[in-house]
């Protein structure tokens, strides 16, 4: 099985996550000169940000990046042009089918790597001539399933003939060893970089994670089925507590507008929208992007060779 690093052509067999309001083309860039493939998140962009942000990643880096394009978002017919015309090379897709994009993107010879949340998914979007599928498991932050990614993974490998990568509560060494283990050849990652100096989160958000413990994550909109994991504050518990007690749409949309924002902009931990997975628990400090990423894959490769030392099977 060839190793994700080997297909992209990267350093390491690491995807850094394209998490909306966040992954501008800084940070993508960032996380492509560190050595894993660095995402631009089109998510909360407009047309016209997203070919600037692009731009501004292919001046800062000459390593490969990628943009990421949630099929629901009202302009996904304009970011799927953009990424032709501006010579992207790789696009990870979520919240949709890509079908009515991939004649063009392939021949623009763009690699296409949806992200699902379930087998049956992968299995049905294979012959579309997909290059990868990314299985999230539950355990991820922002938009979720619900199978875990130790259940999930394994299944999507047997199921499809495409490489796949593993997501969904990986944050160090140990998790990057399991999904290899479990038949991913690579992982993508999200809230372990968000502790990162390069991440253009606001210091308040940062502080919140490093806070955070194991259990200190709460899904919402899991009723109405629009599930998102964020840090527990006190907009997610009493959207929580609304959703629970029957409320509408509408009254629930009051908690979550612009949420995200707040809590990447403005800093405001009570109100906005701490987007974060499970794995929050095992952050510690604010590094580097370089020193995540370099750590990552260094107990990767200890935790590999010290499973097989020990077990005798």
């Amino acid at each position: 099985m060839k190793l994700l690093n080997e297909i992209l052509g990267t350093k390491y067999p690491i995807i850094q996550g394209g998490m909306a309001n966040i992954a501008t083309g800084e940070f993508a860039a960032a996380c492509s000169n560190a050595g894993a493939l660095g995402l631009i998140g089109s998510g909360g962009m407009d047309a016209d940000s997203l070919r600037e942000n692009i731009r501004r990643c292919r001046a800062l880096t000459d390593k490969p990046f990628g943009v990421n394009i949630m099929l629901m978002h009202p302009q996904a017919d304009e970011f799927a042009k953009i990424v032709v015309e501006e010579g992207v090379k790789l696009v990870t897709t979520g919240a949709g089918n890509p079908g009515k994009y991939m004649a063009a993107w392939k021949a623009a010879g763009i690699t296409v790597i949806p992200v699902v949340a379930a087998a049956i998914l992968a299995k049905h979007l294979e012959p579309l001539g997909i290059d990868a599928v990314i299985a999230e498991g539950t355990e991820s932050g922002g938009h979720v399933g619900e199978m875990t990614t130790m259940a999930l993974v394994p299944q999507v490998v047997d199921a499809v003939h495409v490489p796949v990568i593993a997501a969904g509560g990986i944050a160090d060494g140990r998790g990057l060893a399991a999904a290899l283990a479990l038949g991913a050849c690579g992982v993508q990652v999200g809230t372990c970089l968000l502790a990162s100096t390069e991440c253009p989160i606001h210091e308040n958000y940062k502080a919140a994670l490093l806070k955070a413990r194991d259990s200190d994550t709460i899904v919402t909109g899991r009723i109405g089925g629009t599930p998102v994991r964020v840090l527990k504050n006190r907009m997610s518990r009493e959207y929580v507590r609304q959703e629970k007690a029957g409320a509408d749409k509408m009254a629930l949309e009051r908690f979550t507008l612009g949420s995200l924002r707040k809590a990447v902009f403005d800093g405001d931990t009570e109100n906005g929208s701490l987007m974060a997975g499970q794995a929050a628990g095992l952050l510690h400090e604010v590094r580097p992007v370089e020193e995540i990423l370099a750590a990552m894959v260094s107990e990767a490769k200890d935790c590999i060779a010290g499973v097989y030392k020990e077990i005798t099977l």
